[in-house]
């Protein structure tokens, strides 16, 4: 039926009333069910109200009032499950879940489950969950973080918010729910085959058939179509049934009573025995996929017909008839007066104020906290204690991996709610030795060995991030990371801002990449493009190029997590961690003093090195700017250029995202050329960010710019053909001074690389204060 057919109330009726309702045979003792029939009759309400707010919602987008209609009609037996569970077991819900949020807002007192997801319908600032920023279903005082239009991406951070769970009671961690809680995440049958609900599910038997307690109730509401794909028919219980480790519980969607049952029998499972459960709730889905969804262009009437006549309203309503609770009669008139209330507040919920301005989209992205006290580190025979094992190194200059090392240690004492997860990061140490014994100091319940899945590792970090715990995951190589940047980009960096920053899931991500690796071969172990991480509102990216500068910005990003609740990518370059050499074999340029445990570089700093060169004016002649192995190598062309007279300063920005401008414009301020150096690509690298900010900026310098080729990182001595070398900085450097604006193709060929030489020179032009291209110096 057309909604332009019948008004949707007129609808609605004709649907419940203008038919016999269902049989209901062989009614249950409510009393054994241990249900009232005071609790019979909310939940039908529940349902009722979930209908209405559906339909509502579909009549104010009609006048341009409402923007979201993916409906739960069909779905409303979830409010049998919403009651059997407690109000702080987190619930992580799909979006066909409204009427489970009603129920669960129902057990939370003072709420107003009505006005509040009207003001979501409508985008409104009042919201109080996302404040007018999306529509989603979230409550911080009813334990339910909010989801957009989630495809599973939700389900990694649920197992890890489980696993969290026992961790805490295991490490008497306080965390923000009780240690008997339970965790529950809903999704679809259509969901369910995304590779991310997959590595999940996965990840949940393999916890589970390992013993490991994971209070986990994964709820597929199964309607049997995914928007207009029918799912196979028995495919879902074919699927989950016989899963090693893991719980299967089935139940009818349209019958209250028969997901209650099964919604206690997955609760026990998961509270008592600590077991994860596949509640299988099968229902149907009514009035399309959403406001927009024409069903009958791929659903016969028959098939409209016969969905609409196992709406899980009609079998509510013949329950409270059965029961003797309400007559049909009565519930009709019920059901009109909540078409009047809800309506009643939907006008009043459209006139509240929406958003104004990008500041106040905004505001909640990465909104500033107040500064706590860092906890301090160690001191004395504790702290002699922790470094026991490394009295022969303490006091001598040390490589980057050893100081990260270092770090690491000294961080895990101040922080005792920090925990790290990753691949062989436990008794091997990583595979660079960044970890190395730190299993032995800490145990295995805070530096964990994971799986082979990324979006499980990232997805345990934002679900223990959820139970206030920080953590550190570890990525073994940038490559893999690609396979599972929805983890951080859908769910980690959107949270603050989906939340008006009442959630947040803190933690530093450390990942190993960037190219020049000698000994592995091939773009998996080489990747020299993070751009994934530089579009994402709020989040920070790190990258030290020795380890110094790494132990000081690895405790930064800990303080930014910690006390600003921030999400840090962490980018530590492979190719330097054993670096020992600047400029020639033996000489241990690259080996640095452990920085005093107080020490950090903040997040906004750059770092300078100056040449000691003279100049005829006694200020540099040329700026390099660079970051990572970039700066290793700007610094080896420094000395190649104060050999032949040039005075030059080399700045590592240290920070990535956000660029540290402010910073940066003080270093590079009095410099008359300035080149940027970067070891990614071409396109789509720091470097158009930098030259873009400087022009804008108003630079009085002369601008060059030296990137890596637009290729993938190839096998062996191949990748420095694509790759930017010490030559090539310096004929980059040389051509950029001496005003070469054009270099003739020689020149060109010169500055590729190969063994010796490397990247694409961008010739400069001065900028005019006005970011304009002026005359060539």
């Amino acid at each position: 039926m057309s909604q332009t057919v019948q008004p949707l109330q007129e609808r609605l009726n004709t649907a419940l009333f203008g038919n016999p309702l269902p049989q209901v045979d062989d009614l249950p003792d409510l009393d054994a069910l241990g249900i009232t029939p005071a609790q019979l009759f909310d939940w039908v309400d529940t349902q009722l109200t979930s209908r209405v707010l559906d339909l509502h919602s579909r009549e104010l987008q009609a006048a341009g009032e409402s923007f979201y209609t993916i409906g739960s009609a069909g779905h409303e037996g979830n409010t049998a499950i919403a009651a059997a569970f407690r109000h702080n077991d987190m619930a992580f819900l799909h979006y066909r879940s409204g009427a489970f949020f009603i129920q669960r807002l129902k057990q939370v007192h003072g709420s107003t489950p009505i006005y509040d997801m009207l003001l979501s319908f409508a985008a409104s600032k009042d919201d109080p969950i996302s404040a007018g920023r999306h529509k989603v279903l979230g409550s911080k005082a009813a334990f339910v973080p909010p989801q957009t239009s989630t495809i599973g991406s939700h389900l990694p951070k649920a197992v890890g918010m489980a696993h969290s769970i026992g961790l805490a009671k295991r490490l008497n961690h306080d965390g923000e729910v009780p240690h008997d809680a339970a965790v529950l995440c809903s999704f679809g049958d259509a969901s369910a085959n995304h590779s991310t609900s997959q590595g999940a599910i996965n990840t949940a038997c393999w916890t589970a058939y390992q013993s490991m307690p994971l209070p986990l109730v994964f709820v597929c509401e199964d309607n049997g179509i995914g928007i207009s794909t029918a799912t196979p028919h028995g495919w879902i219980e074919q699927s989950f049934s016989r899963r090693p480790g893991l719980n299967y519980v089935s139940c009818d969607g349209r019958n209250l009573l028969s997901v209650y049952a099964a919604a206690k029998e997955a609760e026990r499972i998961a509270r008592k025995r600590r077991q994860p459960v596949f509640l299988h709730m099968k229902c149907v889905r009514l009035y399309g996929h959403a406001g927009s969804d024409a069903e009958m262009t791929y659903l016969s009437k028959d098939q409209i017909a016969h969905n609409e006549a196992n709406d899980p309203l009609r079998t509510s309503l013949a329950l409270l008839e059965a029961y003797g609770i309400a007559t049909r009669a009565q519930m009709q008139d019920y059901l009109n007066a909540l078409f009047t209330r809800v309506r009643a507040v939907g006008r009043e919920a459209i006139y509240r104020d929406k958003l104004k301005d990008s500041r106040e989209v905004m505001a909640s992205i990465a909104p500033q906290r107040s500064e706590q006290p860092i906890p301090p580190p160690l001191s004395g025979e504790q702290r002699q204690q922790l470094f026991a094992h490394e009295k022969h190194n303490i006091g001598k200059p040390q490589t980057l991996n050893k100081l990260l090392n270092w770090a690491l240690h000294d961080l895990f004492a101040q922080y005792p709610h920090a925990i790290m997860m990753g691949e062989d990061i436990g008794k091997k140490g990583g595979v660079y030795g960044v970890t190395s014994r730190l299993v032995n100091q800490f145990g295995p319940n805070r530096i964990m060995n994971t799986l082979l899945d990324e979006q499980s590792i990232l997805g345990m970090a934002i679900g223990a991030a959820h139970n206030g715990f920080l953590p550190m995951p570890e990525i073994q190589f940038l490559a893999y990371v690609h396979n599972a940047e929805d983890q951080i980009r859908g769910e980690a960096a959107t949270l603050s801002f989906f939340s008006s920053g009442q959630y947040t899931n803190p933690m530093v991500i450390r990942v190993a990449g960037l190219a020049y690796q000698r000994g592995f071969g091939g773009h998996f172990h080489n990747d020299n493009s993070f751009a994934v991480f530089r579009d994402l509102p709020g989040v920070v990216v790190a990258c030290p190029s020795n380890g110094a500068s790494a132990a000081r910005m690895l405790r930064e990003a800990v303080r930014l997590a910690d006390e600003q609740k921030r999400v840090v990518i962490f980018l530590e370059p492979i190719a330097l961690y054993n670096q020992k050499d600047l400029y020639e074999a033996g000489d241990n340029g690259w080996m640095f003093d452990y920085p005093d445990p107080h020490e950090r570089i903040g997040l906004g700093e750059v770092s300078v090195h100056e040449s000691n060169t003279k100049s005829a004016s006694g200020k540099a002649d040329l700026c390099i700017v660079s970051y990572g192995n970039g700066y290793y190598l700007s610094r080896q062309a420094q000395k190649e250029l104060a050999d032949n007279g040039v005075k030059s300063r080399v700045v590592d920005l240290n920070w990535l995202h956000p660029l540290p401008m402010e910073s940066l414009l003080m270093a590079i301020s009095d410099c008359p050329n300035i080149l940027i150096v970067d070891e990614c690509r071409e396109t789509g690298s720091v470097s158009e960010e930098l030259w873009t900010r400087l022009q804008e900026a108003g630079v009085q310098a002369r601008l060059g710019r030296l990137c890596a080729d637009d290729s993938f990182i190839p096998l062996a001595k191949a990748a420095y053909h694509v790759l930017p070398a010490k030559d090539g900085i310096v004929r980059a450097a040389q051509a950029l001074i001496w005003g070469q604006d054009s270099p003739d193709a020689d020149t060109i060929a010169g500055l590729r690389a190969n063994s010796s030489k490397g990247g694409t020179l961008k010739p400069g032009a001065k900028i005019g204060s006005k970011g304009q291209a002026g005359e060539k110096s």
